[in-house]
């Protein structure tokens, strides 16, 4: 009996680096010797390219809206050291709703027995996270997820999202959804960086899975169609995406957050705005901004 994948999403507001971790993380838990697929849950179809060296496939919904049906053989492709990719795919610009192509990929999979056929040790969803509704919600909504973190900056916009996910998180957590690992802090260079994102998961009940600092290797790697892991194995940069990843093949507690208000976020993030030059000059409070 084949054993029960475990299912992971990973969030995140458009542009923050959330495919360009995930698919880190996901070239790191292969390298570890594990099983793992891919499945791309972003319309623009660019989640799995750097598994494939560049490469994009079909996904689910264009094979479907050519033939009606699909074999998993015409979706699930192999990428870098045996990695399984997928792309949902969305509905054609203007038309339907973009996380259709999720729904509709994760009822493929399950039909067909994918992952009890290819035994896998993991499953990771790679979502966007910019608006939390329909098809962007099902990993969280039908419990499809063991667990989902979330990839964040420490600008505005992308916490924002962050916190608009731990509402979504939440507003489920009763009825079996999914609940929140933690945070990955990406793009953390500046000390304010750190301090913000640090204070932010403090708030919200949550924690930081890791640091990920911005990194020209990073630029590299997907200018050649790779991942850091299969490009750069042995770059500092690669020990902490194999850190990361280590960290959440091992986590196990998930947890329901506890979101700011959106007035309550935007007095925090004023705050914050006073306080960054405090921060640089090392004179940042203890306890962070204040509310």
């Amino acid at each position: 009996m084949a054993k029960k994948p475990k299912q992971i999403a990973i969030y995140g507001k458009g542009g923050i680096g959330k495919s360009t971790t995930t698919s880190n993380i996901t070239a790191a838990l292969s390298v570890a010797g594990y099983k793992v697929m891919q499945v791309g849950c972003d319309p623009k179809n660019d989640s799995t390219v750097t598994l494939r060296g560049g490469n994009y496939i079909p996904t689910i919904l264009d094979t479907l809206r050519e033939k009606k049906s699909a074999k998993a053989s015409e979706v699930v492709f192999s990428g870098f050291n045996g990695v399984h990719c997928v792309e949902a795919g969305g509905p054609a610009p203007g038309v339907g709703c973009a996380g259709r192509g999720i729904i509709t990929a994760i009822e493929l999979l399950k039909q067909q027995r994918v992952f009890e056929e290819l035994d896998l040790d993991y499953v990771i969803y790679d979502v966007l996270g910019d608006v939390v509704c329909g098809g962007f919600a099902v990993p969280i909504r039908e419990g499809i997820a063991e667990h989902v973190f979330t990839v964040s900056s420490s600008d505005f916009m992308a916490i924002y999202a962050a916190n608009n996910l731990f509402t979504g998180i939440k507003k489920y957590s009763n009825n079996g959804g999914a609940l929140l690992g933690g945070v990955i802090a990406n793009s953390v260079n500046a000390p304010y960086a750190k301090h913000i994102i640090d204070d932010f998961v403090a708030r919200t009940n949550t924690q930081v899975m890791e640091y990920v600092p911005r990194s020209i290797t990073v630029t590299q790697a997907e200018l050649q169609g790779k991942t850091t892991i299969e490009a750069f194995p042995d770059s500092e940069q690669a020990q902490v995406y194999k850190k990361l990843a280590d960290r959440i093949a091992n986590h196990t507690e998930s947890r329901v957050p506890e979101p700011l208000s959106a007035e309550a976020l935007r007095k925090w993030a004023a705050d914050w705005s006073d306080q960054i030059l405090a921060v640089e000059a090392g004179e940042v409070r203890s306890s962070g901004a204040s509310i």
